[in-house]
C-alpha cells in the first residue's frame, strides 16, 4: 500500500475524532523536552533535547532553559544545578487539552483575548488556528477544519487569501467581536502548500501548512512533532499556555 494511500486510511479510521486528548505516558518516558534557551549554555541545551526524569542540568549566570512535561512548562534560571523532573504541584492538563481539541466546521466561535505571549500579542485559544498576522510553517492535523485566527476582536477585517505559486483570491472575513473566521479558501489545504495572506497597510504573510498525524499527544511529544515540522510558533504558543507558577 502506497503512504499516500495508508495515510488516507488511517485518516478515515480517525474522523471520527474530534479532540486531541492526553495519552498515558509509559514509566520509562522522558521527563521533558527542552523548547527555549537562552544564554552561555544555550548550545548544550538547544530546542528539542529530551532530558531523563531524574537528571539534572547545571546553568551559568544568564542561562535561561524552558522545559515542557506532562504537567507543563517551567523555566529554569540560572546560576544553578537543577532537577528536570516534575512530579508534583499543579498540572495544565485540562489547558492542554482545550488548546488542542479539533474544532469542527460547525462549531467556529469568537475567541477571547488572552494573555500575552513573548511577542506581546494575545495567545490564540487552539493550536491549529492559523495567526494571519504570523509567517512561517503552520501544523495541522485536519486540513478540512483550518480556522483563521486575528490577534484583536475590535471593528470588522477582510484579509486576502491565495496560494502562493499563483491562483484566485478568497477573502477571510472578521466580523466585529470574533478573532476567528473559517479559511474559506477554494484551493484545499494540503501537506507543503503555501498562502499569502494580504492586507491594505500591512506585509503579506505567507504560510506553509505542514500536516501531521490525527494521534494522540503527550505535551511533551506534541512539542516534539511540531519542532520536526519547523513550526515554531505552535510550540511557543503550547510553552507559554502551559506555564506553570513560578515558586
Amino acid at each position: 500500500m502506497s503512504s499516500d494511500k495508508r495515510h488516507r486510511t488511517n485518516r478515515a479510521a480517525l474522523r471520527g475524532m474530534t479532540a486531541i486528548v492526553l495519552m498515558a505516558l509509559p514509566a520509562t518516558a522522558m521527563a521533558g523536552i527542552v523548547v527555549a534557551s537562552s544564554g552561555p549554555s544555550a548550545k548544550s541545551y538547544p530546542p528539542g533535547t529530551k532530558l531523563p526524569d531524574d537528571a539534572e542540568i547545571t546553568l551559568k549566570a544568564s542561562d535561561s532553559v524552558t522545559i515542557l512535561d506532562k504537567r507543563g512548562t517551567r523555566v529554569l534560571r540560572g546560576a544553578g544545578t537543577f532537577p528536570v523532573g516534575s512530579s508534583t504541584g499543579p498540572s495544565r492538563t485540562t489547558t492542554f487539552v482545550a488548546l488542542t481539541t479539533q474544532r469542527s466546521a460547525s462549531r467556529v466561535r469568537t475567541g477571547a483575548v488572552r494573555g500575552s505571549g513573548p511577542d506581546g500579542k494575545p495567545l490564540r485559544p487552539n493550536l491549529w488556528y492559523v495567526d494571519v498576522t504570523s509567517p512561517g510553517p503552520v501544523c495541522v492535523v485536519d486540513p478540512a477544519e483550518v480556522r483563521a485566527w486575528r490577534p484583536s476582536n475590535e471593528g470588522n477585517e477582510s484579509y486576502s487569501v491565495k496560494p502562493a505559486d499563483g491562483g484566485s483570491a478568497t477573502t477571510l472575513a472578521f466580523q466585529t467581536g470574533s478573532m476567528v473566521a473559517p479559511w474559506e479558501v477554494a484551493t484545499p489545504v494540503a501537506d507543503g502548500a503555501s498562502y499569502v495572506i494580504s492586507r491594505r497597510g500591512q506585509p503579506d504573510v505567507k504560510v506553509t501548512f505542514e500536516l501531521m498525524p490525527e494521534i494522540d499527544y503527550a505535551p511533551e511529544d506534541l512539542a516534539e512533532a511540531l519542532l520536526a515540522k519547523g513550526c515554531e510558533s505552535q510550540v511557543s504558543l503550547l510553552a507559554s499556555s502551559l506555564a506553570l507558577p513560578t515558586d
